[in-house]
């Protein structure tokens, strides 16, 4: 044989182990489908959930991951680790916006568009992926200008902005809706996802998505690769009992009803010690609320203004102000509350004012005017116990009083001076008490 044929031959050979390799490379992946469920905001506790999730589907060697996503948002450094981990999985991963209904609002989008294949179910919505500060987000137009400008909401934006192209031109999805999402905060619906090539497809429910993605070819970090789902057996991936704690404590609205409900507690304690329930039951809510404030970006400004609302609240109690100390209390509340965890460059999650937060502070202030109005009430009455409350009753001189002697009052022998002579057997009348000792005068006749 030449040494021509020899070439040949080998490069034929080098040609059959190509196409070998390229035809296992896209043979379909079986096996089971692991199913990961979330269901709230995006934050540490779901973020390490979904991770481990990836891990645990690699190690296993799932058809797939398949992630039912509804969420109003989350943390921006939460949702970076989950989409950092799905831009790198070794395993197929399918978000699914499920059930009919849901949101894959702001963090949501990201996570949507990051995934291999992006299905969204009849009647749900994504987008408005825009960070949001008290006020709402960007200033109204024509209203800019160097002093009302937002730099550290600008800042996010355009990271964000930029961060949202990168995924979206990295799964061949569509770059200039990404964009507008975040600067523009534009949501659209399923229907309308598909058509500008938001998402892959519409599916009514896990099966119906599951056979549609049957034989699509996805890529796994450069590397192609067949689904095949369709009859793959599915298990669902549960979040553990104290992931799943974590995951509502770190929800805004429920991490400041525990800051209130701690602080209430501990405010009826002090105004009632000994009763102890109230005592527990806020120390267990405020350290909950700490907990939730250890993972969620908070500002200590806010947390300032409530610690300053307990104080002007507490305060109505001893100072007479007609009101106007309790409503500066209130409204310290509703402020601070608002700002808590007003961090629009680290979270789009807030603190939903009409519908949380002042249903919340109206019912704290209801009970704390309660609690004022019984304490101030006390307060103003006279004494009820102990020697002062001789003043004013009547008893008998046991023995002549000039001025010294002993009187028989409220069932009691006590010495007492009079302010003028008094026979023996007269009745008289306590004016002050002095130590052991009582003032006494005639008493009155009766009418």
């Amino acid at each position: 044989m030449t040494r021509a044929s020899l070439v040949l031959v080998a490069l034929g050979l080098a040609g059959l182990t190509l196409a070998a390799g390229a035809q296992e490379a896209a043979a379909p992946r079986s096996g089971h489908v692991n199913v990961a469920r979330i269901s709230g905001s995006i934050n540490p506790a779901s973020s390490d959930y979904l991770q481990k999730a990836i891990a645990q589907s690699e190690e296993e060697g799932a058809a797939a991951l398949l992630i039912e996503l509804d969420t109003p948002g989350g943390l921006v450094a939460s949702t970076k680790d989950i989409i950092q981990a799905m831009l790198n999985a070794r395993v197929p991963i399918i978000v699914y916006v499920a059930p009919q209904g849901a949101w894959a609002g702001s963090a949501g989008t990201f996570i949507t568009m990051a995934a291999h294949v992006a299905a969204m179910a009849p009647g749900s919505s994504i987008g408005a992926a825009h960070p949001v500060g008290i006020g709402g987000g960007a200033p109204p137009a024509g209203e800019e200008g160097e002093g009302s400008r937002d730099y550290a909401a600008e800042k996010a934006e355009n990271l964000l902005s930029a961060y949202i192209e990168s995924i979206a031109e990295e799964r061949g999805r569509n770059v200039e809706w990404a964009s507008k999402a975040v600067r523009e905060s534009t949501a659209i619906t399923a229907d309308e996802a598909v058509e500008l090539k938001v998402v892959d497809l519409v599916a009514v429910d896990r099966a119906d998505l599951l056979r549609q993605v049957e034989g699509r070819t996805v890529e796994l970090v450069g590397d192609p690769v067949t689904l095949a789902v369709a009859e793959a057996r599915q298990e669902t991936l549960e979040m553990p009992l104290l992931t799943r704690v974590l995951n509502v404590i770190t929800d805004p609205n429920v991490a400041v009803l525990l800051l209130l409900a701690g602080l209430l507690g501990l405010y009826i304690e002090f105004n009632q010690p000994g009763i102890l329930i109230p005592g527990i039951l806020g120390a267990v809510c405020l350290v909950l609320a700490l907990i939730a404030m250890q993972i969620l970006p908070f500002s200590w400004v806010g947390l300032l203004l409530i610690v300053v609302g307990i104080g002007l609240l507490a305060a109505e109690v001893f100072v007479t102000s007609y009101g106007l100390l309790f409503a500066g209390g209130v409204i310290c509340f509703l402020i601070g509350g608002s700002m808590l965890f007003d961090r629009p460059e680290l979270s789009d999650l807030t603190v939903s004012f009409w519908s949380v937060l002042v249903p919340a502070v109206g019912a704290l202030g209801l009970f704390a005017g309660l609690v004022v109005f019984a304490v101030a009430r006390t307060l103003r009455r006279g004494q009820v116990a102990g020697v002062e409350e001789l003043v004013g009753m009547e008893g008998v001189a046991q023995t002549a009083l000039d001025p010294d002697g002993t009187v028989f009052i409220h069932g009691e022998l006590w010495r007492a001076r009079a302010e003028e002579a008094i026979e023996a057997q007269e009745r008289v009348e306590a004016v002050a008490v002095r130590g052991l000792e009582l003032t006494v005068r005639r008493a009155p006749p009766r009418g």
